[in-house]
Protein backbone atom coordinates (compact mmCIF):
# COMPACT_ATOMS: atom_id res chain seq x y z
CA UNK A 1 0.00 0.00 0.00
CA UNK A 2 1.31 3.48 -0.67
CA UNK A 3 -0.09 5.98 1.71
CA UNK A 4 -0.52 9.63 -0.33
CA UNK A 5 1.82 12.37 -0.50
CA UNK A 6 4.88 10.28 -0.22
CA UNK A 7 4.35 8.53 2.84
CA UNK A 8 5.85 4.83 3.70
CA UNK A 9 4.90 1.78 1.39
CA UNK A 10 3.25 -1.31 2.95
CA UNK A 11 2.73 -4.49 1.33
CA UNK A 12 -1.14 -5.87 2.81
CA UNK A 13 -2.58 -8.82 1.84
CA UNK A 14 -6.11 -8.76 -1.26
CA UNK A 15 -8.59 -10.76 0.79
CA UNK A 16 -10.52 -12.42 -1.78
CA UNK A 17 -13.55 -14.66 0.40
CA UNK A 18 -15.70 -16.76 -2.30
CA UNK A 19 -19.18 -14.68 -2.49
CA UNK A 20 -21.73 -16.37 -5.06
CA UNK A 21 -23.49 -14.44 -7.50
CA UNK A 22 -23.85 -11.12 -5.43
CA UNK A 23 -24.81 -12.03 -2.01
CA UNK A 24 -22.26 -10.15 -0.08
CA UNK A 25 -24.00 -10.96 3.16
CA UNK A 26 -20.84 -13.18 4.06
CA UNK A 27 -19.18 -9.62 4.62
CA UNK A 28 -19.38 -8.37 8.06
CA UNK A 29 -18.37 -4.55 7.52
CA UNK A 30 -16.71 -3.23 10.91
CA UNK A 31 -19.04 -0.70 12.86
CA UNK A 32 -18.02 3.20 11.51
CA UNK A 33 -15.55 4.82 13.78
CA UNK A 34 -14.94 1.47 15.76
CA UNK A 35 -11.87 -0.17 13.36
CA UNK A 36 -8.37 0.72 12.25
CA UNK A 37 -8.70 1.32 8.80
CA UNK A 38 -5.32 0.71 6.90
CA UNK A 39 -5.45 1.85 3.05
CA UNK A 40 -5.45 4.42 1.14
CA UNK A 41 -7.99 6.34 -0.96
CA UNK A 42 -8.09 8.65 -3.74
CA UNK A 43 -11.28 10.93 -4.25
CA UNK A 44 -11.08 11.64 -8.06
CA UNK A 45 -13.57 14.58 -8.48
CA UNK A 46 -14.19 15.13 -11.91
CA UNK A 47 -14.72 19.18 -12.56
CA UNK A 48 -15.79 21.11 -15.23
CA UNK A 49 -16.42 24.90 -13.90
CA UNK A 50 -18.52 25.15 -11.17
CA UNK A 51 -16.20 26.51 -8.59
CA UNK A 52 -18.94 27.53 -6.06
CA UNK A 53 -20.01 24.00 -5.65
CA UNK A 54 -16.68 22.76 -5.53
CA UNK A 55 -15.64 24.82 -2.65
CA UNK A 56 -18.35 23.19 -0.86
CA UNK A 57 -17.48 19.53 -2.13
CA UNK A 58 -14.12 20.32 -0.59
CA UNK A 59 -15.13 21.46 2.40
CA UNK A 60 -17.17 18.40 3.38
CA UNK A 61 -14.08 16.12 2.66
CA UNK A 62 -12.52 18.41 4.44
CA UNK A 63 -14.48 17.30 7.39
CA UNK A 64 -14.26 13.30 6.79
CA UNK A 65 -13.88 10.83 9.53
CA UNK A 66 -11.34 8.76 7.51
CA UNK A 67 -7.53 9.21 8.75
CA UNK A 68 -6.37 12.08 6.85
CA UNK A 69 -2.62 10.53 6.16
CA UNK A 70 -4.84 7.92 4.06
CA UNK A 71 -6.58 9.99 2.31
CA UNK A 72 -5.90 12.34 -0.67
CA UNK A 73 -8.27 14.27 -3.25
CA UNK A 74 -7.54 14.78 -7.02
CA UNK A 75 -9.77 17.56 -8.53
CA UNK A 76 -9.80 16.79 -12.29
CA UNK A 77 -10.11 19.83 -14.08
CA UNK A 78 -11.60 19.28 -18.07
CA UNK A 79 -10.97 22.59 -19.50
CA UNK A 80 -12.27 25.04 -16.97
CA UNK A 81 -12.20 28.68 -17.90
CA UNK A 82 -11.60 30.14 -16.06
CA UNK A 83 -9.59 27.27 -14.52
CA UNK A 84 -10.54 25.80 -11.16
CA UNK A 85 -8.75 26.20 -8.01
CA UNK A 86 -7.84 24.92 -4.59
CA UNK A 87 -9.95 27.11 -2.01
CA UNK A 88 -9.00 28.07 1.74
CA UNK A 89 -10.94 25.25 2.93
CA UNK A 90 -10.16 21.62 1.57
CA UNK A 91 -8.59 18.58 2.73
CA UNK A 92 -4.54 18.28 3.82
CA UNK A 93 -3.73 16.33 0.97
CA UNK A 94 -5.54 18.27 -2.35
CA UNK A 95 -4.80 19.31 -5.27
CA UNK A 96 -6.12 19.94 -8.44
CA UNK A 97 -4.60 18.17 -11.71
CA UNK A 98 -5.77 18.67 -15.92
CA UNK A 99 -7.40 16.55 -17.87
CA UNK A 100 -5.14 13.90 -19.89
CA UNK A 101 -4.76 15.15 -23.32
CA UNK A 102 -6.83 13.69 -26.40
CA UNK A 103 -10.38 13.63 -24.50
CA UNK A 104 -13.11 15.36 -22.27
CA UNK A 105 -15.93 14.75 -20.32
CA UNK A 106 -16.49 12.62 -17.43
CA UNK A 107 -15.39 8.94 -18.19
CA UNK A 108 -11.78 10.61 -19.39
CA UNK A 109 -11.66 12.95 -16.46
CA UNK A 110 -11.82 9.86 -14.32
CA UNK A 111 -9.22 7.95 -15.92
CA UNK A 112 -7.10 10.97 -15.71
CA UNK A 113 -7.40 11.32 -12.31
CA UNK A 114 -6.68 7.45 -11.70
CA UNK A 115 -3.75 7.84 -13.38
CA UNK A 116 -2.00 11.17 -11.57
CA UNK A 117 -2.70 9.48 -8.28
CA UNK A 118 -1.28 6.15 -6.25
CA UNK A 119 -3.25 4.87 -3.65
CA UNK A 120 -5.09 1.96 -2.59
CA UNK A 121 -8.68 2.59 -3.40
CA UNK A 122 -9.64 5.01 -5.98
CA UNK A 123 -13.11 6.56 -5.09
CA UNK A 124 -15.38 8.52 -7.76
CA UNK A 125 -17.10 11.84 -6.66
CA UNK A 126 -18.97 14.49 -8.29
CA UNK A 127 -17.78 18.03 -7.79
CA UNK A 128 -21.67 19.43 -6.87
CA UNK A 129 -22.35 16.99 -3.61
CA UNK A 130 -21.14 17.85 -0.21
CA UNK A 131 -20.40 14.13 1.46
CA UNK A 132 -21.35 13.30 5.24
CA UNK A 133 -19.19 12.91 7.67
CA UNK A 134 -18.19 9.74 7.39
CA UNK A 135 -19.15 8.94 3.68
CA UNK A 136 -15.55 8.08 2.76
CA UNK A 137 -15.14 5.40 6.00
CA UNK A 138 -18.40 4.06 5.24
CA UNK A 139 -17.47 2.66 1.70
CA UNK A 140 -13.78 2.20 2.32
CA UNK A 141 -14.22 -0.64 5.16
CA UNK A 142 -15.94 -2.57 2.61
CA UNK A 143 -12.74 -2.48 0.44
CA UNK A 144 -10.84 -4.07 3.30
CA UNK A 145 -12.74 -7.26 3.56
CA UNK A 146 -12.35 -8.08 -0.68
CA UNK A 147 -10.75 -6.61 -3.19
CA UNK A 148 -13.47 -6.64 -5.79
CA UNK A 149 -16.06 -4.93 -4.75
CA UNK A 150 -18.28 -1.95 -6.33
CA UNK A 151 -19.09 -0.05 -4.15
CA UNK A 152 -21.87 2.46 -4.28
CA UNK A 153 -22.85 5.25 -2.15
CA UNK A 154 -25.89 6.65 -0.84
CA UNK A 155 -26.99 10.14 -2.04
CA UNK A 156 -30.01 12.53 -1.90
CA UNK A 157 -30.94 15.41 -4.18
CA UNK A 158 -31.63 19.19 -2.27
CA UNK A 159 -32.14 22.29 -3.67
CA UNK A 160 -29.82 24.47 -4.49
CA UNK A 161 -29.76 28.23 -4.51
CA UNK A 162 -26.15 30.26 -5.38
CA UNK A 163 -25.23 31.84 -2.11
CA UNK A 164 -26.86 30.64 0.95
CA UNK A 165 -24.20 27.63 1.45
CA UNK A 166 -20.61 28.64 2.49
CA UNK A 167 -17.79 26.34 2.80
CA UNK A 168 -17.12 27.53 6.26
CA UNK A 169 -20.85 26.53 7.34
CA UNK A 170 -20.60 22.90 5.49
CA UNK A 171 -17.52 21.95 7.34
CA UNK A 172 -18.69 22.54 10.34
CA UNK A 173 -21.96 21.22 10.02
CA UNK A 174 -20.41 17.75 8.68
CA UNK A 175 -17.86 17.46 11.45
CA UNK A 176 -20.39 17.72 14.00
CA UNK A 177 -21.97 14.77 12.03
CA UNK A 178 -25.36 17.06 11.48
CA UNK A 179 -25.82 17.51 7.39
CA UNK A 180 -29.42 17.86 8.16
CA UNK A 181 -28.86 21.79 9.14
CA UNK A 182 -27.87 22.56 5.85
CA UNK A 183 -30.68 21.79 4.13
CA UNK A 184 -34.54 21.90 4.70
CA UNK A 185 -36.42 18.47 4.45
CA UNK A 186 -34.78 14.85 3.86
CA UNK A 187 -34.04 15.89 0.33
CA UNK A 188 -35.15 14.42 -2.63
CA UNK A 189 -34.08 9.89 -3.55
CA UNK A 190 -33.37 8.26 -6.75
CA UNK A 191 -36.30 6.36 -6.80
CA UNK A 192 -35.75 3.55 -9.30
CA UNK A 193 -32.90 2.99 -7.64
CA UNK A 194 -34.19 2.97 -4.15
CA UNK A 195 -36.89 0.38 -5.65
CA UNK A 196 -34.41 -1.89 -7.13
CA UNK A 197 -32.67 -1.92 -3.61
CA UNK A 198 -35.74 -3.10 -2.10
CA UNK A 199 -36.96 -5.31 -5.23
CA UNK A 200 -33.41 -7.10 -5.21
CA UNK A 201 -32.96 -6.86 -1.00
CA UNK A 202 -30.35 -4.48 -1.28
CA UNK A 203 -28.53 -6.10 -4.69
CA UNK A 204 -27.99 -9.19 -2.41
CA UNK A 205 -30.28 -11.17 -4.80
CA UNK A 206 -29.90 -9.02 -7.65
CA UNK A 207 -29.28 -10.95 -11.02
CA UNK A 208 -26.38 -10.08 -13.79
CA UNK A 209 -27.84 -6.64 -13.94
CA UNK A 210 -26.69 -5.73 -10.89
CA UNK A 211 -24.02 -3.30 -12.96
CA UNK A 212 -27.12 -0.91 -13.36
CA UNK A 213 -27.20 0.18 -10.07
CA UNK A 214 -23.30 1.12 -9.67
CA UNK A 215 -23.50 5.14 -9.55
CA UNK A 216 -20.35 6.75 -10.70
CA UNK A 217 -21.03 10.26 -8.67
CA UNK A 218 -20.03 8.54 -5.29
CA UNK A 219 -18.69 5.19 -5.76
CA UNK A 220 -15.61 3.23 -4.98
CA UNK A 221 -13.60 0.26 -6.18
CA UNK A 222 -9.81 -0.80 -5.44
CA UNK A 223 -7.32 1.06 -8.07
CA UNK A 224 -6.13 -2.75 -9.45
CA UNK A 225 -9.56 -3.83 -9.96
CA UNK A 226 -10.23 -0.51 -12.03
CA UNK A 227 -7.27 -1.13 -14.00
CA UNK A 228 -7.91 -4.20 -14.35
CA UNK A 229 -11.10 -4.24 -15.69
CA UNK A 230 -9.79 -1.36 -18.22
CA UNK A 231 -11.38 1.78 -16.57
CA UNK A 232 -13.57 3.98 -17.88
CA UNK A 233 -14.75 4.70 -21.49
CA UNK A 234 -13.37 7.98 -22.34
CA UNK A 235 -15.28 7.92 -25.87
CA UNK A 236 -17.91 8.28 -23.74
CA UNK A 237 -19.49 11.32 -22.85
CA UNK A 238 -22.83 10.26 -20.96
CA UNK A 239 -23.86 7.26 -19.70
CA UNK A 240 -19.68 6.10 -18.77
CA UNK A 241 -20.63 5.04 -15.16
CA UNK A 242 -23.03 2.56 -16.68
CA UNK A 243 -20.47 0.78 -18.85
CA UNK A 244 -17.49 1.18 -16.09
CA UNK A 245 -20.09 -0.38 -13.55
CA UNK A 246 -20.58 -3.14 -16.78
CA UNK A 247 -16.60 -3.76 -17.23
CA UNK A 248 -16.22 -4.34 -12.64
CA UNK A 249 -18.83 -7.12 -13.37
CA UNK A 250 -17.24 -8.78 -16.89
CA UNK A 251 -14.40 -8.43 -14.42
CA UNK A 252 -15.80 -10.80 -11.94
CA UNK A 253 -17.23 -7.45 -9.06
CA UNK A 254 -19.85 -7.84 -6.52
CA UNK A 255 -22.01 -4.63 -5.75
CA UNK A 256 -22.56 -3.04 -2.73
CA UNK A 257 -24.74 -0.21 -2.10
CA UNK A 258 -23.46 1.36 1.20
CA UNK A 259 -26.85 3.18 2.89
CA UNK A 260 -25.50 3.71 6.53
CA UNK A 261 -24.52 7.46 5.71
CA UNK A 262 -25.23 9.36 2.97
CA UNK A 263 -24.51 12.74 0.59
CA UNK A 264 -26.12 15.70 -0.62
CA UNK A 265 -26.52 16.21 -3.91
CA UNK A 266 -26.76 20.01 -4.64
CA UNK A 267 -29.78 20.17 -7.29
CA UNK A 268 -31.09 17.65 -9.94
CA UNK A 269 -28.72 15.52 -11.75
CA UNK A 270 -29.35 16.63 -15.46
CA UNK A 271 -30.04 12.40 -15.90
CA UNK A 272 -33.17 12.88 -13.78
CA UNK A 273 -34.00 16.39 -14.75
CA UNK A 274 -33.94 15.11 -18.39
CA UNK A 275 -33.97 11.80 -18.53
CA UNK A 276 -35.54 10.91 -21.66
CA UNK A 277 -33.09 13.52 -24.04
CA UNK A 278 -30.11 11.98 -21.80
CA UNK A 279 -31.65 8.30 -22.63
CA UNK A 280 -31.91 9.06 -26.25
CA UNK A 281 -28.61 10.01 -26.30
CA UNK A 282 -26.94 7.47 -24.58
CA UNK A 283 -29.21 4.77 -26.15
CA UNK A 284 -26.44 4.70 -29.28
CA UNK A 285 -23.78 5.33 -27.66
CA UNK A 286 -23.69 3.23 -24.50
CA UNK A 287 -25.92 0.51 -26.33
CA UNK A 288 -22.88 0.17 -29.30
CA UNK A 289 -20.44 -0.84 -26.91
CA UNK A 290 -22.63 -2.39 -24.05
CA UNK A 291 -24.79 -5.65 -24.83
CA UNK A 292 -26.82 -6.05 -22.20
CA UNK A 293 -28.78 -3.01 -21.82
CA UNK A 294 -31.49 -1.41 -24.23
CA UNK A 295 -34.43 -3.20 -26.07
CA UNK A 296 -32.91 -1.89 -29.46
CA UNK A 297 -30.41 -4.87 -28.95
CA UNK A 298 -33.33 -7.12 -30.14
CA UNK A 299 -33.58 -5.37 -33.38
CA UNK A 300 -33.64 -8.25 -35.76
CA UNK A 301 -30.31 -8.29 -38.30
CA UNK A 302 -28.42 -5.50 -36.16
CA UNK A 303 -25.02 -6.04 -35.29
CA UNK A 304 -22.84 -3.98 -32.80
CA UNK A 305 -19.43 -2.79 -32.15
CA UNK A 306 -19.55 -5.21 -29.00
CA UNK A 307 -21.24 -8.43 -29.76
CA UNK A 308 -23.51 -10.51 -27.18
CA UNK A 309 -22.07 -13.12 -27.99
CA UNK A 310 -18.37 -14.87 -29.32
CA UNK A 311 -18.81 -18.73 -30.67
CA UNK A 312 -16.01 -20.90 -30.82
CA UNK A 313 -15.48 -23.16 -32.99
CA UNK A 314 -12.85 -25.88 -33.53
CA UNK A 315 -12.88 -26.44 -37.46
CA UNK A 316 -9.31 -28.36 -36.86
CA UNK A 317 -9.19 -31.70 -39.28
CA UNK A 318 -13.01 -31.33 -39.96
CA UNK A 319 -15.24 -31.80 -42.81
CA UNK A 320 -16.25 -28.63 -44.87
CA UNK A 321 -19.91 -29.65 -44.85
CA UNK A 322 -19.94 -30.29 -41.15
CA UNK A 323 -18.26 -26.72 -39.87
CA UNK A 324 -20.63 -25.29 -42.63
CA UNK A 325 -23.36 -26.77 -41.43
CA UNK A 326 -22.47 -25.09 -37.72
CA UNK A 327 -21.46 -21.60 -38.52
CA UNK A 328 -24.29 -21.39 -41.32
CA UNK A 329 -26.97 -22.04 -38.11
CA UNK A 330 -25.29 -19.34 -36.46
CA UNK A 331 -25.16 -16.80 -38.93
CA UNK A 332 -28.92 -17.54 -39.57
CA UNK A 333 -30.21 -17.68 -36.37
CA UNK A 334 -32.46 -15.47 -34.33
CA UNK A 335 -28.97 -13.58 -32.29
CA UNK A 336 -27.75 -11.71 -34.65
CA UNK A 337 -24.99 -9.97 -32.78
CA UNK A 338 -22.71 -12.43 -32.47
CA UNK A 339 -18.89 -13.08 -33.35
CA UNK A 340 -17.55 -16.71 -34.85
CA UNK A 341 -14.51 -17.73 -34.55
CA UNK A 342 -13.13 -20.95 -36.33
CA UNK A 343 -10.34 -22.14 -35.08
CA UNK A 344 -7.88 -24.09 -37.81
CA UNK A 345 -5.05 -24.66 -40.04
CA UNK A 346 -5.66 -21.68 -42.12
CA UNK A 347 -1.90 -21.27 -42.81
CA UNK A 348 -2.22 -23.93 -45.08
CA UNK A 349 -4.38 -21.61 -47.58
CA UNK A 350 -1.24 -21.07 -49.90
CA UNK A 351 -1.36 -19.34 -53.07
CA UNK A 352 0.35 -21.20 -56.09
CA UNK A 353 -0.25 -24.63 -58.16
CA UNK A 354 -1.81 -27.03 -55.98
CA UNK A 355 -3.96 -30.02 -56.25
CA UNK A 356 -7.97 -29.65 -56.51
CA UNK A 357 -10.34 -32.10 -55.70
CA UNK A 358 -7.57 -34.15 -54.10
CA UNK A 359 -6.08 -31.25 -52.30
CA UNK A 360 -5.12 -32.55 -48.60
CA UNK A 361 -6.26 -28.73 -47.10
CA UNK A 362 -9.31 -29.13 -49.42
CA UNK A 363 -11.91 -28.73 -46.49
CA UNK A 364 -9.42 -25.95 -45.23
CA UNK A 365 -9.70 -23.48 -48.81
CA UNK A 366 -13.45 -24.67 -48.72
CA UNK A 367 -14.10 -22.70 -45.60
CA UNK A 368 -11.49 -20.43 -45.71
CA UNK A 369 -13.28 -19.17 -49.39
CA UNK A 370 -17.01 -19.51 -47.97
CA UNK A 371 -16.35 -17.57 -45.04
CA UNK A 372 -13.94 -15.26 -45.71
CA UNK A 373 -16.02 -12.36 -46.92
CA UNK A 374 -18.47 -12.43 -43.50
CA UNK A 375 -17.52 -9.99 -41.61
CA UNK A 376 -18.65 -12.05 -38.06
CA UNK A 377 -16.36 -14.51 -38.95
CA UNK A 378 -12.62 -14.34 -37.63
CA UNK A 379 -9.87 -17.54 -38.91
CA UNK A 380 -7.74 -17.86 -35.57
CA UNK A 381 -5.32 -20.46 -35.39
CA UNK A 382 -5.90 -21.53 -31.83
CA UNK A 383 -8.31 -21.21 -29.76
CA UNK A 384 -8.41 -17.63 -28.34
CA UNK A 385 -8.78 -15.61 -25.18
CA UNK A 386 -12.38 -15.05 -23.53
CA UNK A 387 -12.89 -10.93 -24.69
CA UNK A 388 -13.30 -9.38 -21.80
CA UNK A 389 -16.05 -7.34 -22.92
CA UNK A 390 -18.49 -9.93 -24.35
CA UNK A 391 -21.05 -10.96 -21.98
CA UNK A 392 -20.90 -14.52 -23.22
CA UNK A 393 -19.10 -17.27 -24.84
CA UNK A 394 -20.53 -20.18 -26.76
CA UNK A 395 -18.22 -23.31 -27.26
CA UNK A 396 -19.64 -25.85 -29.95
CA UNK A 397 -18.38 -28.92 -32.08
CA UNK A 398 -18.68 -29.29 -36.34
CA UNK A 399 -21.79 -30.75 -37.33
CA UNK A 400 -23.47 -28.99 -34.06
CA UNK A 401 -26.06 -27.23 -35.71
CA UNK A 402 -28.27 -25.17 -33.25
CA UNK A 403 -31.61 -24.20 -34.15
CA UNK A 404 -32.90 -20.59 -35.24
CA UNK A 405 -33.64 -19.88 -31.69
CA UNK A 406 -31.34 -22.37 -30.13
CA UNK A 407 -28.91 -19.36 -28.97
CA UNK A 408 -31.31 -16.97 -27.89
CA UNK A 409 -32.95 -19.87 -25.91
CA UNK A 410 -29.43 -20.63 -23.96
CA UNK A 411 -29.20 -17.11 -22.66
CA UNK A 412 -32.72 -17.30 -22.07
CA UNK A 413 -31.61 -20.17 -19.88
CA UNK A 414 -28.60 -18.90 -18.42
CA UNK A 415 -30.41 -15.47 -17.29
CA UNK A 416 -32.97 -17.68 -15.83
CA UNK A 417 -31.10 -19.35 -13.37
CA UNK A 418 -28.78 -16.65 -13.55
CA UNK A 419 -25.74 -18.98 -13.78
CA UNK A 420 -22.46 -19.12 -14.82
CA UNK A 421 -22.51 -21.75 -17.69
CA UNK A 422 -25.29 -23.58 -19.11
CA UNK A 423 -24.04 -26.96 -20.82
CA UNK A 424 -26.27 -28.46 -23.37
CA UNK A 425 -26.63 -32.26 -23.74
CA UNK A 426 -25.80 -33.76 -27.33
CA UNK A 427 -26.96 -36.49 -29.29
CA UNK A 428 -24.50 -39.78 -28.53
CA UNK A 429 -22.79 -37.46 -26.98
CA UNK A 430 -24.27 -36.38 -23.79
CA UNK A 431 -21.19 -34.74 -21.98
CA UNK A 432 -20.11 -33.29 -25.56
CA UNK A 433 -22.60 -30.56 -26.56
CA UNK A 434 -22.42 -26.77 -26.75
CA UNK A 435 -21.98 -24.53 -23.12
CA UNK A 436 -22.39 -21.18 -22.70
CA UNK A 437 -19.94 -19.26 -20.12
CA UNK A 438 -20.78 -16.23 -18.96
CA UNK A 439 -17.91 -13.90 -19.02
CA UNK A 440 -18.17 -12.34 -15.27
CA UNK A 441 -18.53 -15.75 -13.92
CA UNK A 442 -15.43 -16.80 -15.28
CA UNK A 443 -13.63 -13.96 -14.07
CA UNK A 444 -15.10 -14.48 -10.86
CA UNK A 445 -13.56 -18.00 -10.23
CA UNK A 446 -10.59 -17.06 -11.90
CA UNK A 447 -10.27 -13.78 -9.25
CA UNK A 448 -10.47 -16.77 -6.60
CA UNK A 449 -7.59 -18.42 -7.97
CA UNK A 450 -9.29 -21.07 -9.94
CA UNK A 451 -7.13 -22.95 -12.75
CA UNK A 452 -7.87 -24.89 -15.57
CA UNK A 453 -8.39 -28.10 -13.71
CA UNK A 454 -11.24 -26.77 -11.18
CA UNK A 455 -12.36 -23.52 -12.86
CA UNK A 456 -15.87 -25.32 -14.06
CA UNK A 457 -15.96 -26.08 -9.98
CA UNK A 458 -15.39 -22.72 -9.10
CA UNK A 459 -17.87 -21.44 -11.51
CA UNK A 460 -20.29 -24.16 -10.00
CA UNK A 461 -19.50 -22.51 -6.48
CA UNK A 462 -19.90 -18.59 -7.23
CA UNK A 463 -22.45 -18.71 -9.78
CA UNK A 464 -24.15 -21.82 -10.33
CA UNK A 465 -23.56 -24.17 -13.71
CA UNK A 466 -27.33 -24.92 -15.53
CA UNK A 467 -27.82 -28.03 -17.90
CA UNK A 468 -30.34 -28.81 -20.37
CA UNK A 469 -31.19 -31.20 -23.02
CA UNK A 470 -29.71 -30.02 -25.97
CA UNK A 471 -32.37 -32.15 -28.34
CA UNK A 472 -35.39 -30.14 -26.83
CA UNK A 473 -33.92 -26.64 -26.19
CA UNK A 474 -31.19 -26.15 -28.79
CA UNK A 475 -31.27 -27.95 -31.57
CA UNK A 476 -35.12 -28.78 -32.04
CA UNK A 477 -36.76 -25.24 -34.14
CA UNK A 478 -40.06 -23.84 -32.63
CA UNK A 479 -43.23 -24.13 -34.50
CA UNK A 480 -43.73 -21.70 -36.56
CA UNK A 481 -47.19 -19.48 -35.26
CA UNK A 482 -48.97 -18.01 -37.97
CA UNK A 483 -48.49 -13.75 -37.86
CA UNK A 484 -52.42 -11.95 -36.77
CA UNK A 485 -53.12 -10.42 -39.87
CA UNK A 486 -52.42 -6.68 -39.87
CA UNK A 487 -56.50 -5.85 -40.01
CA UNK A 488 -57.08 -8.36 -37.31
CA UNK A 489 -59.03 -5.95 -35.10
CA UNK A 490 -61.51 -5.09 -38.42
CA UNK A 491 -61.86 -8.77 -38.98
CA UNK A 492 -62.42 -9.36 -35.42
CA UNK A 493 -65.12 -6.75 -35.52
CA UNK A 494 -66.88 -8.52 -38.49
CA UNK A 495 -66.87 -11.48 -36.92
CA UNK A 496 -68.58 -10.40 -33.92
CA UNK A 497 -70.63 -8.58 -35.77
CA UNK A 498 -71.39 -12.28 -37.87
CA UNK A 499 -72.57 -13.73 -34.59
CA UNK A 500 -74.75 -11.35 -33.00
CA UNK A 501 -76.26 -11.68 -36.60
CA UNK A 502 -76.84 -15.56 -35.97
CA UNK A 503 -77.47 -15.33 -32.31
CA UNK A 504 -80.48 -12.80 -33.32
CA UNK A 505 -81.61 -15.56 -35.90
CA UNK A 506 -81.29 -18.06 -33.06
CA UNK A 507 -83.30 -16.38 -30.66
CA UNK A 508 -86.19 -15.73 -33.32
CA UNK A 509 -85.87 -19.48 -34.01
CA UNK A 510 -86.40 -20.62 -30.92
CA UNK A 511 -88.95 -18.49 -30.37
CA UNK A 512 -91.03 -19.45 -33.62
CA UNK A 513 -90.79 -23.26 -31.93
CA UNK A 514 -92.38 -22.57 -28.75
CA UNK A 515 -95.00 -21.04 -30.26
CA UNK A 516 -95.29 -24.07 -32.76
CA UNK A 517 -94.70 -26.60 -29.90
CA UNK A 518 -97.18 -24.91 -27.63
CA UNK A 519 -99.90 -23.27 -28.83
CA UNK A 520 -103.37 -25.41 -30.53
CA UNK A 521 -103.19 -23.53 -33.85
CA UNK A 522 -98.90 -24.38 -33.98
CA UNK A 523 -99.95 -28.39 -32.96
CA UNK A 524 -102.44 -28.13 -35.77
CA UNK A 525 -99.88 -26.90 -38.27
CA UNK A 526 -96.95 -29.35 -37.77
CA UNK A 527 -100.03 -32.43 -38.00
CA UNK A 528 -100.90 -30.27 -41.54
CA UNK A 529 -97.39 -30.22 -42.19
CA UNK A 530 -96.35 -33.67 -40.95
Amino acid sequence: MTLVQGGPVRTLSAPRPLIRRNDFSVLEPPLLGEWEPELSVSVVIPAYGGQEKLDLTLASLAAQSYPGDLMEVVVVDDGSDPALRLPPIRPEHARIVPSLPGGWARGHAVNSGAAASDADVLLFFDADMIAFREHVEAQMRWHHLADYLAVTGDLRCVDHEPGVLDPAGVLDAVRRGEPEALVDGPGEELGWLRRAYRRTKGLRAADHRAFHYFIGGTGSVRRAFFEESGGAASELVLGEDTHLGYRFAQNGAVFVPELETSSWHLGLPQMESRREDGARFRRPFVGNRLPLIGEHRALPGRQWEVPRVDAVLDATGARFDEVAETVDALLTGEVCDLRIRLVGEWWRVTPGRHAVLDDPAVHVRLLHEHYRCEPRVEFVEAEPEPDPEVPFRLLLGPGQAPAPQGVRRMIAKANEANAGLVRATAPGDDLGGPRLERTAAFARARRLGAGEADLETVVDEVFGVHWIDGESVLFTPEEEVEEPPRDWRVLLERAQARAESHRARAERLKSRFRWLTRSRTGRFLCRMIG
